[in-house]
């Protein structure tokens, strides 16, 4: 059974940083994409970041590049993201999920099979 665990939310200051970590167990996804997506109260969930199979592509939101940077490990199955330079606006429940096909990179939530069940991050100004 695939497993995404999250970790690293918390209460931070506007203009700090945090470090998400997601830990997938059960199954490699060495050859999967992988992604962070976020629901603040009342939005739908939105796009982060994506990083390829191999980690030499990424795809950002506008909302957060030059800010978060997404990274990944293949000897622990996991999936990394910085946030620095924390806003307000940052405030929600970060979700990491793993594409089930293999090579693509996709910021479309509906193509990412696998999800975790999240973890918060609030940011106070």
């Amino acid at each position: 059974q695939v497993q995404l665990v999250e970790s690293g939310g918390g209460l931070v200051q506007a203009g700090g940083s945090l470090r998400l970590s997601c830990v997938v167990s059960g199954r490699t996804f060495h050859s999967n994409c992988m992604g962070w997506f976020r629901q603040a109260p009342g939005k739908e969930r939105e796009f982060v970041a994506a990083i390829s199979w191999n980690g030499g592509s990424t795809l950002y939101a506008d909302s957060v590049k030059g800010r978060f940077t997404i990274s990944r490990e293949h000897a622990k199955n996991a999936v990394y993201l910085q946030m620095n330079s924390l806003k307000p606006e940052d405030t929600a429940v970060y979700y990491c999920a793993v594409d089930g096909a293999v090579g693509t990179l996709t910021a479309t939530a509906s193509e990412y099979d696998y999800w975790g069940q999240g973890t918060q991050v609030t940011v106070s100004s």
